[in-house]
């Protein structure tokens, strides 16, 4: 039982996610608890956030976080898509379809998920390669969506200062505040403790493991706030079938691309992780704030398709681990026959 529970980590927490909403929402005596547990999660979640990314940074080297040269290929992807992607909007505002496009920009310019670094180590990648690109990208970000998204959206809030320079600095803070506490504390947390708590720090990569559980757990409050979030929006169903194909084909599209590029440089799973996983807490969040709020559902159901893709990859990976074991006491066994039929 163990065993299976360890093996469907990620199903296991995607379904309870979705589940726990509705169960909860159709228990009339649990009405009046809205209001406590959403505060309680507001705080329960980026605490499991900053406790695992700082467990899974412990056993990253500082000497080994540089940025490679081969990942200015993936900054130029999300890059140039992104812009490609807002040119025919800022060229004819009224086109047909202008909503879709937006909810593909969301998920193609959203930065790598601070988790990144806990499944690219289940999946025996370099964690050290996600953890570099997770934070070049989150300030490409923090440049490129300000620089662009006043010119989709009059109403957007950075509009509101005298300057172009004004709004671009207000998005930059705007966009840092919300990345800096939960990805580059646990960083710096971490490097500090490796250098002046030494003892603390063998500690804690000896429990290190235990970060991917507490993203699992992370990963089921997101999908019960995702599936909220869906439940209670009121677009239209064709809006829906939109809005869900085309965050499922930027999420294949980028996992694709960044394994093809990783590949030709040694580094197929990191690239794939770096493209592919998603922030869609940050991506919801970009939606309301600066595009139109419809295009959130476009995070929301990206954190369904990314997650089942780590699903598949981990189980494939579980798999080949076992078979690769069980070919090593195949061999070991057949090795200890012959020598002692040859010793007989």
């Amino acid at each position: 039982m163990i065993r299976f529970l360890m093996k469907y980590t990620l199903p296991i927490s995607m379904i309870a996610g979705v589940s726990s909403y509705f169960i909860y929402v159709s228990i009339p005596a649990l009405d009046s608890t809205h209001r406590v547990v959403a505060d309680v999660v507001s705080v329960l979640q980026p605490a499991l956030i900053f406790i695992m990314l700082f467990l899974a940074f412990c056993k990253v080297n500082p000497r080994e976080l540089r940025p490679h040269r081969w990942q200015l290929k993936l900054i130029l992807t999300q890059a140039l898509l992104f812009v490609a992607l807002a040119l025919p909007i800022i060229l004819w505002p009224d086109m047909q379809g202008r909503v879709i496009i937006e909810s593909a920009m969301v998920c193609i310019i959203c930065p790598t998920a601070t988790a990144a670094s806990v499944v690219t180590t289940k999946l025996h990648g370099n964690s050290s390669v996600v953890v570099s690109y997770t934070c070049i990208i989150n300030m490409v970000a923090a440049v490129l969506i300000p620089a662009i998204v006043p010119l989709l959206h009059d109403h957007a809030p950075v509009t509101v200062y005298i300057t172009p320079v004004q709004a671009f600095m207000a998005a930059f803070a705007l966009i840092i505040g919300r990345v800096f506490p939960l990805l580059m504390l646990p960083l710096l947390l971490a490097f500090t403790v490796r250098y002046m708590l030494p003892r603390l720090h063998r500690w804690c990569v000896k429990i290190s493991g235990a970060s991917f559980y507490l993203w699992a757990l992370a990963l089921m409050i997101a999908l019960a706030i995702t599936t909220k979030a869906i439940m209670h929006s009121h677009e239209s169903a064709l809006s829906y079938v939109g809005i869900a194909l085309v965050s499922a084909l930027t999420c294949v599209g980028q996992f694709y691309l960044g394994r093809r590029i990783g590949t030709r440089h040694g580094e197929p799973i990191a690239g794939a992780q770096s493209l592919g996983q998603k922030n869609t807490a940050f991506a919801i969040w970009m939606a309301y704030t600066f595009m139109n709020p419809v295009t959130a559902l476009a995070g929301g159901f990206y954190a369904v398709w990314h997650n089942i893709i780590n699903s598949y990859q981990l189980l494939k990976a579980e798999d080949n681990s076992s078979n690769q074991s069980n070919r090593s006491e195949t061999q070991t066994s057949t090795t200890v026959r012959t020598k002692r039929k040859n010793y007989a």
